[in-house]
């Protein structure tokens, strides 16, 4: 492993202070396009053409804004590959954070902040590694494209989606892309690291459920009644235990990981050829030690009843209640999800789709996955480097659009007891700050090289 005493390098140096600049720009996304991240855009855009870049800033409505840039390559008949990032980040209430969320502070070698994981990290290792490429005349093998989007954290639509569709040419060549939600590392006991490249990621599902009945008085008996009827859908749903469902990524997820961690490896391999996939995961998950964290949410599919909104005054029966629900699709399961749900919700209660977003899959052999292993083990020889499935999506669903395969890898050595998965979303985000220092080792190798 790096020797952690070592000086740090400009590029490490610039990496930390970019993120900490970035969190201080608040890019909060409330949804239905209450965000402006035009200030963090124009920040990425200035660093990058300070480095001899031309980033192109876009902006899709006032205010929401992505910067795209491209590295030229030294082969110009290789495929370009997409590296991408979101600017926005979810809401932060500061009464319940310990600092400041929009401080980026640095305290005790910990960066603190809404985004110092989701995904401001991330954007400031691209762009201080591409300012390190300008500086030390490094060229890629093929092109490199930075993408720094907006609106990830709700719809897309003024971000990813939008440059699919109306900017394509500037991902011209493009044939991969590498993102969010992988390559950190994850302790799964007894000195055994795991690094869980995404390979995969479920589909978006969220629905709106709608149930009509007889308004009434509510002191009347009403058999007809929309809240009764939207309320035992809701139930079944909740209570609904989804088959198991073995996409590959998460198959070979499950064999690394007894591999790793020593316990059952030779029956894994075996006994996925010979049972089916319930008796199999059953068999292996309480292995897996605490890294069976890592595929228990994309074994299956899965939904649940997240928001009810029905009748205005307690003395009347409605005529009509609403119910949303966060619907998570594995690649391949789409018609059961859709057969499942009609089944559940029954005769009484109607949906639809709020927002759809396909599953995604990428192969497990590419020479791209080599690369990336091959990146994080220079810096950390002994650890084990694994695909996963994403229980949740990111922009990749977009770039798929344009024929990309992609893949989540924003690599970091977390240290033990570091519960990296608990801070998206969560309070008191932080990332240490040796962390991102790996982080721009590993890309900076990897996008060299790839």
């Amino acid at each position: 492993m790096a020797d952690p005493t070592a000086p740090e390098t400009l590029a490490e140096r610039e990496a930390v202070a970019f993120a900490a600049d970035l969190i201080r720009i608040d890019t909060t996304n409330r949804g239905g396009g209450d965000c402006r991240e035009r200030p963090a855009a124009e920040y990425v855009a200035e660093w990058l053409a300070d480095a001899g870049l031309e980033p192109v800033l876009l902006e899709s409505a006032p205010g929401r804004a992505n910067v795209v840039a491209r590295i030229a390559g030294t082969d110009p008949t290789a495929d370009a590959l997409l590296a991408h990032g979101h600017l926005d980040v979810v809401p932060a209430e500061a009464s319940d954070w310990r600092t400041d969320p929009f401080s980026g502070e640095v305290a005790d070698g910990v960066l603190h902040g809404r985004g110092a994981v989701d995904m401001k990290n991330a954007d400031a290792v691209l762009v201080a590694v591409a300012r390190q490429f300008a500086r030390d005349g490094i060229r890629p093998r093929r092109d490199i494209v930075l993408a720094f989007t907006a609106d990830e954290e709700d719809s897309a639509a003024y971000g990813a989606q939008w440059l699919v569709t109306e900017h394509r040419a500037l991902f011209e060549g493009c044939t991969e892309a590498v993102g969010e939600s992988g390559g950190y590392t994850f302790h799964a006991g007894n000195g055994v690291r795991l690094y869980a490249v995404g390979a995969a990621e479920r589909g978006t599902a969220w629905l709106k459920l709608t149930a009509r009945g007889r308004a009434g008085h509510g002191s009347k008996a009403n058999p007809d009644n929309a809240v009764a009827k939207l309320a035992r859908a809701t139930a079944r749903i909740a209570d609904y235990e989804w088959p198991v469902r073995l996409v590959p990524a998460v198959r070979a997820a499950i064999c690394a990981i007894a591999d790793a961690v020593g316990d059952g490896a030779g029956e894994a391999t075996v006994a996925a050829d010979t049972l089916d996939d319930e008796t199999w995961v059953r068999r292996m998950l309480p292995r897996l030690g605490p890294a069976a964290s890592l595929v228990t949410n994309t074994i299956r599919n899965s939904a649940n009843p997240t928001m009810l909104s029905d009748g205005y005054k307690v003395n009347v029966i409605p005529a009509e209640a609403t119910a949303c629900v966060d619907g998570r699709v594995l690649p391949g399961h789409e018609a059961e999800f859709v057969a499942t749900m009609d089944e559940l919700t029954g005769p009484d209660v109607s949906w639809d789709y709020l927002h759809r977003e396909v599953a995604l899959e990428a192969p497990l052999d590419a020479p791209l996955m080599s690369q990336m292993a091959r990146a994080l083990l220079a810096e950390d020889p002994a650890a084990t480097v694994l695909p996963y499935c994403m229980s949740g999506g990111t922009d990749a669903k977009q770039f798929s659009r344009l024929g990309m395969a992609g893949y989540g890898f924003t690599p970091l050595l977390l240290p033990p007891g570091f519960d990296y998965g608990q801070m998206f979303h969560g309070v008191d985000e932080q990332v240490p700050v040796a962390a991102l220092h790996f982080a721009v080792r590993v890309m900076a190798r990897f996008l060299a090289a790839a």
